[in-house]
């Protein structure tokens, strides 16, 4: 069974109640739907905390530089969000600030709090000499948050036909000691909890609670890979109890254009729910006949192999009311001709290649080759405006509106004979809207990315061990910017997700870490990567993003897990509820069945 949700702190500790925050989703008639469901499948799911371990621990430089500013070089993810929260602690003017991103190696939100940056500027602000800290793996391990453990308990009903009806569920999610994220987190939670159907009667309770485990915050996918996990695995259980395809079951409830989803909205136009589906599906041997969508037949499958499948999808960008926001300067210079072009931006460098796609596409918006185009990047000084956190699968959205946004006005500027010319441009996503403190209604996102997964595995009956033979995935990326980035994308997090479905074990007792090394915290080797990850490029234009293009750098992550424990299903006949799929709880959970 999943372990149990965290008990409240001591009341002498927490005089207010250990509850950071409570999101609820009231639609329709939950109680006086389950009377139409013919079947209903409960379930409780426990998802662990993850520890980011990316290639380079925390590590940064700080000054005092030649304008009296506190010059602080390090690695994060908002170079603005880091130049205000030293400022403030530093009660200096954010002019008097300065922040600066290298190429960093690796982020996946778990340089988007504080770590260094802070002590760093204080103690060069102070002594007025230049101080370096770098982290041992150990102390990063003990010392930036976690993805959120979350407990979920879902109660879902369908008819024969397999036409879901109602869904319940209940989220407590394990913010830790202390809060940066699990608000935010918690919100999508709540939004992918339900899955990416249409369901006309919805109750989803979530609270995050305050432990003394350490601080949970942002992980690639930011709340999404537990909401998603649960539904998921509910759809495949239905499924099973009605003798139904997974796949059929999918195409009789995925959201379309104009679905309602269980905030009561709409998703944004165009939803391709149902092409990643089925271009998965298809790529995984299934075969679409006149009973239905049915699974691959191989007539050599060995013992233990099987196949699952899940789909998901998740928001890009900031959410809930906050204004998305990119700013962005262009600066051409030559006479004739544009021989250089400038780009000006606070973005990020951490790995995903977000550079290289703002010079692709401000080189597209100039029609100048790319040799041609260089990006300033990541330096409070040069970029006077905020490009925001490259997180939520954002950048490439919000940086090529901005960068059209630019691009267009520095030219009318080249074509009245400026010498450079210049021009500044702060792109404003469409507006969102909070949550309906009553029913959760509302319209949180103001774009989205879909994505399908089938995975086929083999299972060791003696040892607990699974061979991850093949994933397919099929992502929606409205408009492919960089192929080979895309699929890098898909590639990377399709095997950070095989280590939180597999192997990543966090352990944490009364506050202590007992698993500090990465001899102890075990994360996948080249031996645990799939066979084959087959990455199939979907793309339906967003109308919003910049040449069609829509965030994907998290999708790839989100439906691995519920695949994963779907085929093991269906090589074994055992569900499994709880992650890691370690060996010991596979073989222990097939010796109980057996």
């Amino acid at each position: 069974h999943p372990r149990r949700p965290p008990r409240p702190i001591h009341p002498e500790l927490a005089t207010e109640g250990n509850l950071i925050c409570h999101h609820q989703i009231r639609k329709g008639d939950v109680e006086a739907a389950w009377a139409e469901a013919d079947v209903i499948v409960e379930g409780e799911y426990y998802t662990p905390a993850q520890e980011h371990a990316y290639l380079q621990p925390e590590a940064g430089l700080a000054y005092v530089d030649d304008e009296g500013r506190v010059a602080v070089v390090v690695s994060g993810q908002w170079t603005w969000e880091d130049r205000n929260q030293i400022a403030h602690a530093l009660d200096l003017p954010p002019e008097q600030v300065r922040v600066i991103y290298p190429a960093i190696g690796g982020a996946f939100g778990g340089r988007e709090d504080m770590s260094v940056q802070i002590v760093l500027a204080l103690a060069a602000y102070k002594l007025r000499r230049p101080v370096k800290i770098v982290w041992s793996r150990e102390e990063s391990i003990r010392g930036h948050c976690k993805r959120h453990p979350m407990w979920l308990h879902c109660k879902w009903g369908a008819t024969r036909e397999g036409k879901l009806v109602a869904a319940a569920v209940h989220v407590i999610a394990d913010g830790g000691a202390y809060c940066y994220t699990t608000n935010k987190v918690l919100g999508n939670t709540v939004i992918t909890c339900t899955g990416p159907y249409e369901i006309p009667n919805v109750r989803v309770d979530a609270d995050g609670v305050y432990t003394n485990n350490l601080p949970s915050g942002a992980f690639r996918g930011f709340g999404a890979p537990q909401g998603i996990f649960a539904a998921e695995m509910q759809m495949n259980k239905l499924a099973h109890a009605l003798g139904m395809d997974p796949v059929e079951l999918r195409m009789r409830n995925l959201l379309r254009d104009e679905s309602l989803t269980a905030m009561g909205t709409p998703l944004p136009g165009g939803v391709s729910l149902v092409q990643v589906t089925e271009q998965c599906a298809r790529a995984a041997g299934w075969k679409q006949t006149a009973e239905g969508w049915q699974k691959p037949v191989v007539s050599n499958q060995k013992p233990g192999s099987g196949w699952g499948l899940a789909v998901a999808l998740k928001n890009i960008g900031f959410s809930f009311g906050y204004q998305e926001n990119c700013w962005v300067r262009v600066e051409l210079r030559g006479q004739a001709e544009i021989a250089e072009a400038t780009v000006y931006i606070g973005a990020a460098e951490v790995g995903q290649g977000s550079h290289t796609v703002i010079q692709q596409m401000t080189a597209q918006a100039l029609d100048v080759p790319l040799e041609r185009v260089r990006v300033i990047a990541s330096d409070t000084a040069t970029s006077p405006g905020s490009a925001g956190s490259v997180s939520a699968s954002r950048m490439t959205f919000m940086a090529g509106n901005a960068v059209r946004g630019a691009a267009a006005a520095a030219l009318d500027r080249w074509q009245d004979e400026e010498r450079p010319a210049s021009a500044e441009y702060t792109y404003l996503a469409p507006k969102t809207t909070p949550f309906d403190p009553e029913t959760g209604h509302g319209v949180p996102n103001f774009a989205y990315g879909y994505v399908a997964q089938a995975v086929q595995v083999e299972v060791d009956a003696e040892t607990g061990q699974l061979h991850i033979r093949r994933v397919v995935c099929a992502d929606d990326v409205g408009r492919a910017i960089n192929p080979q980035q895309v699929e890098g994308q898909i590639e990377g997090g399709v095997v950070q997700a095989v280590g939180w479905a597999t192997c990543e074990n966090f352990i944490a007792e009364d506050g202590r870490v007992l698993t500090p090394h990465l001899s102890t915290y075990l994360i996948p080797t080249i031996s645990d990567v799939p066979d084959q990850v087959e990455s199939l490029i979907f793309e339906q234009a967003d109308p919003r993003g910049p040449w069609g293009a829509r965030g994907m750098g998290e999708m790839p992550f989100l439906p691995l897990a519920p695949a994963l424990v779907a085929a093991v299903h269906d090589a074994t006949g055992v569900w499994f509820d709880e992650l890691p799929l370690t060996p010991e709880r596979v073989l222990r959970a097939l010796q109980r069945a057996s």
